[in-house]
């Protein structure tokens, strides 16, 4: 049996080295290049367009970017109205950007005045329609109400009037569009117990919802999964995500994010069949995947077992996700469990594993590397013990000759027990003990 595992081990180094990289891969790396702003601030719309832009502006630490985010923000509020948001912005700014992105004070004065305006009308009509008792009227008005709140930049005000729309729904479409006002809304102030809620209130409408809200409601539902880093359940609801959400959901999330988050929660949480089958042959999935090509080939290597060039894809991704105002939190978190994964599968198949050669697939030190293993076998996640002098991982495989007897040997006791335990009870049938019992009582 030893014989056989040496020359099956020794049939693997060839793929070992190849694990490595350089050896006998010449594809080239997908370089994570600096992130381009304007490219990235064009996927998206509406305030979280502004949000992730002050994001990284307040995270970057280039500052050519830092201002070129201001300055993209700047512009992107002046064609709304939340006037409270554009003070703060300008205050950041601070005339680093020249007089021309200073506080326009007219702008802000004719803004506040025409909101004051809009929202006396509000209320006039507002109040008119509660007289008359008019669901749907009623139902617009505190629609409209959200909306201006909204745009205004208060969320709470915003997120109690679309949630009083729910008493005047008449239709499963009414209450869709009350959800999806309060998902968006809760996503915004970070509320995601708010967006779980009403994603199940959507789901749960008794006419069927057409695929482009069921793709937004797949992906409020991701987002609520990873800020909550149940990263498997995450996983699955991007997965599942259709491919008819397209541009159709711009004011919260990118299709590009799609695949980005999916395929990260998927490589951290799943296992190898699961990666094959509702990733890598998931046909839908490769439409979002085909627009992130580093995520696509970084999926591709793991499986493949490219350990060192899926790490360098990872590697160079890191910085732009650290400035991804979803998945920053749990960057650090979901690079750790893919390499402690990527290590347990890279160890799986071997009685024995050179710890220089295994540094050298990983692009880490071999002392380095006995930390990370120390930590895997001390959570019983690795079943092995490591030669620390000549620098060897030998795995500890089961007994399997010796487990077989165990089991042959237990389902024989077994077996002795249970026809002892038929034999007595015919005897006590036979010699009618039950009923002589009963008798005596």
């Amino acid at each position: 049996m030893e014989g056989e595992e040496e020359t099956s081990a020794g049939a693997m180094i060839d793929e070992i080295y190849s694990n490595g990289g350089d050896a006998k891969r010449n594809r080239p790396i997908i370089s994570g290049e600096a992130l381009d702003i304007e490219a990235y601030a064009s996927l998206y719309s509406g305030r979280t367009k502004i949000t992730r832009l002050l994001f990284i502006a307040d995270r970057c630490e280039n500052r050519q970017m830092q201002m070129e985010a201001y300055r993209m923000a700047y512009d992107e509020i002046k064609k709304g109205e939340n006037t409270q948001l554009y003070r703060e912005v300008v205050q950041k700014i601070d005339g680093r950007l020249g007089p021309q992105y200073g506080l326009d004070v007219p702008w802000t004065e004719a803004v506040d005045r025409r909101a004051e305006q809009r929202k006396e009308k509000l209320e006039n009509e507002l109040n008119a329609y509660r007289t008359n008792l008019i669901k749907e009227s009623i139902r617009m008005g505190y629609n409209d109400f959200g909306d201006f709140y909204y745009a205004h930049g208060l969320l709470a005000d915003a997120f109690k009037n679309y949630v009083r729309t729910r008493d005047y729904c008449t239709t499963s479409k009414h209450i869709i569009h009350m959800c999806l006002n309060a998902i968006l809304v809760s996503i915004e102030m970070g509320q995601f117990t708010h967006v779980t809620s009403y994603v199940s209130k959507a789901e749960q409408t008794p006419e069927a919802v057409d695929p482009v809200t069921v793709a937004k409601l797949r992906c409020a539902a991701g987002l609520a999964h990873l800020e909550a880093k149940k990263y498997k359940l995450a996983a699955r609801k991007f997965l599942e995500t259709g491919a008819e959400l397209g541009n159709n959901y711009t004011e919260v999330i990118a299709p590009q994010d799609v695949a980005t988050y999916g395929g990260l929660c998927a490589l951290a949480s799943f296992d190898r069949a699961e990666l094959k089958n509702k990733v890598i042959d998931n046909l839908n999935f490769r439409n979002f995947l085909e627009l992130v090509p580093e995520v696509r080939e970084l999926i591709h290597d793991f499986y493949s077992s490219h350990y060192a060039s899926c790490l360098d894809y990872l590697g160079n991704l890191k910085a732009n996700l650290l400035l991804d105002i979803h998945l920053h939190d749990h960057v650090e978190t979901l690079y750790d469990q893919i390499r402690h994964k990527a290590l347990i599968q890279y160890t799986h198949p071997f009685v024995s594993v050179d710890l220089r050669m295994m540094a050298n697939a990983f692009k880490t030190s071999v002392a380095g590397l006995e930390k990370e293993l120390e930590a895997l076998i001390t959570d019983n996640q690795i079943q092995a013990r490591i030669d620390s002098h000549n620098k060897i991982l030998y795995a500890r495989h089961a007994d399997q000759r010796n487990a077989t007897f165990q089991r042959v040997l237990q389902t024989g006791n077994e077996f002795d027990r249970d026809v002892r335990a038929m034999l007595l009870r015919a005897n006590l049938l036979k010699h009618e003990y039950n009923h002589k019992a009963s008798r005596k009582l």
